[in-house]
């Protein structure tokens, strides 16, 4: 498939179908997002693999409305910065889960991003990037950037069509 094809047929994925992925497929997920670019190359990230369902069912209560389908997932993969690293990221951050994004769709999985930078756990008690921190234990100064779950689709959502590109979102010379 090439790339314009894999970028029509990509969607997000929120129900899956309880296989697990296998472990190359996870490393070439997660190579994809570490091989992403970065601000002045300092790789802000760290990626944490969770494939632990108890945990995954915790996980799916990180976020108010957004992160159920954690709880049917093969695995998940959350993004984390050292926020002292780069004052850009999250931008850094967002390239990693766009990478693994489409890697995932390139090898047959399903996945989708869950944003939890600027988000609230479901009791509302707590921001998602602290209740994802006290859950797996990691240390200041690290920051949530966001999840993406991971699995087998149990859907086919249709591609976009080339009409649905949105043309009209492009302005030449001047707005």
């Amino acid at each position: 498939m090439d790339l314009f094809d894999l970028l029509l047929t990509r969607r997000s994925i929120r129900q899956y179908t309880g296989q697990p992925v296998s472990q190359e497929d996870l490393r070439a997920v997660l190579a994809a997002g570490l091989l992403s670019p970065s601000s002045r190359s300092r790789r802000p990230w760290e990626l944490v693999v969770v494939q632990d369902p108890a945990m995954l069912e915790q996980l799916s209560h990180c976020r108010q409305g957004s992160a159920k389908m954690l709880a049917g997932a093969a695995a998940a993969i959350l993004v984390f910065a050292d926020q002292t690293k780069s004052d850009v990221w999250t931008e850094d951050c967002a390239i990693v889960m766009s990478n693994m994004h489409l890697m995932a769709h390139h090898l047959g999985l399903g996945s989708c991003w869950i944003q939890g930078r600027l988000r609230q756990s479901e009791d509302d008690r707590e921001t998602t990037d602290a209740y994802c921190r006290r859950l797996l234990g990691v240390p200041e100064p690290y920051a949530l950037e966001a999840i993406l779950s991971l699995g087998h689709s149990a859907v086919e959502p249709p591609a976009y069509a080339p009409e649905d590109i949105g043309w009209n979102k492009v302005h030449w010379d001047t707005f």
